[in-house]
């Protein structure tokens, strides 16, 4: 098989030739047909996370080695299986949940593999992902029926998509005129912003500092945007909500906007951080209690949110995040420019086509 590598951190992916796996026991092997190009991929690229105060965090501390081809947002057809695959069969068009686990330990079993802490089998990270010309699931139920859902916006229900629907469900339930904050509008605050209007909320005030994608924002349900390079941005929030804000779900995770995303919650509110930008709060312990607030983390999601999600886009209540088609051989500038931000929505690799 092929595939675009991360071969040497902070330099351009190169073409690799790997042997093509071979399925046992339950596993299933697809041809990629579409994979998704995540901003994670970027940090997987560089080889570390930026924590903030110049601190960083080597994604080699992580069992993560070089080469690896990296994308977890990936849909493809079966061509391969092992014989204790069960319910499958050659030329099925799949979703592949990528965050697969041991399958064994308390956490797995409960259906949390993207927690597993024996072992991790994420593609793209610790397997060949998308970026490759064909993948590995672990077991048939890691694949997913999409339906008539396009296959390219289907890729990216595997992160994107899922990682939204997991974060905003922490804020769940709540009142449809309940104040809810998306910090960040790009591909992953959009599809927070389309979640929560299929789930019947109205109040959404999203946060961005490029006019541009505050625009887009507001087309695809938010309320109002704000600008997140306004001098007092937690009044700006406040304001624009014009009611008790109930959730903070930052897709930035910046000094700035996890300050404003706390201070704007009323009490018994909750600031989720998502994104990895990097950078550190200081809060008062009392004002915790005092508040009845919570601060969550939310790492991508599970198989059954990703069940649910393509469920919803199945349903037509989703609608769909503008998606650009980018030859497989582009790789390199489809990261490139999501690097740069020039992106309105998502890029999505044509791998094998559909």
């Amino acid at each position: 098989m092929q595939g675009w590598a991360v071969v040497k951190n902070g330099a351009p992916l190169e073409t690799l030739e790997v042997e093509t796996p071979v399925p046992t026991g339950t596993q299933v092997l697809l041809k990629t047909t579409f994979c998704g190009v995540c901003h994670s991929d970027l940090y997987f690229q560089d080889g570390y996370y930026e924590l903030g105060g110049g601190k960083r965090l080597s994604l080699a501390d992580r069992g993560i080695t070089l080469p690896f081809i990296p994308g977890h947002e990936t849909v493809g057809k079966v061509v391969a299986f092992g014989p204790d695959a069960k319910g499958v069969k050659v030329g099925d068009h799949r979703l592949v949940y990528p965050w697969m686990g041991c399958g064994t330990c308390s956490r797995c079993k409960l259906g949390n593999e993207h927690l597993c802490l024996v072992k991790p089998m994420t593609l793209g990270v610790l397997r060949s992902g998308g970026f490759g010309s064909h993948v590995l699931a672990e077991r048939p139920e890691h694949l997913i029926d999409f339906g008539n859902v396009d296959p390219a916006l289907a890729a990216t229900y595997a992160c994107s998509g899922v990682t939204a629907y997991s974060a905003v469900r922490k804020l769940l339930p709540a009142e449809p005129g309940d104040g809810i904050v998306i910090v960040g509008a790009g591909g992953l605050g959009l599809a927070a912003i389309r979640i929560l209007r299929a789930l019947g909320h109205v109040n959404i005030v999203a946060v961005d500092i490029s006019p541009d994608k505050r625009r887009i924002a507001v087309e695809q349900g938010a309320k109002i945007a704000v600008d997140g390079k306004a001098a007092n941005l937690g009044a700006e929030i406040t304001k624009a909500a014009g009611a008790p804000v109930i959730g903070t779900v930052d897709f930035v995770s910046t000094n700035a906007t996890a300050t404003a995303g706390i201070e704007v919650l009323s009490k018994g509110g909750s600031y989720i951080p998502v994104g990895l930008y990097g950078g550190d709060i200081t809060i008062p312990l009392p004002s915790i209690p005092l508040r009845a607030i919570a601060i969550r983390g939310s790492y991508t999601g599970s198989l059954n949110d990703l069940r649910e999600l393509v469920d919803l886009a199945k349903s037509g209540k989703l609608g769909s995040t503008p998606i650009e088609r980018i030859p497989h051989d582009h790789s390199n500038q489809a990261m490139d420019r999501v690097r740069a931000g020039d992106v309105a929505g998502r890029l999505v690799l044509e791998v094998g086509g559909a």
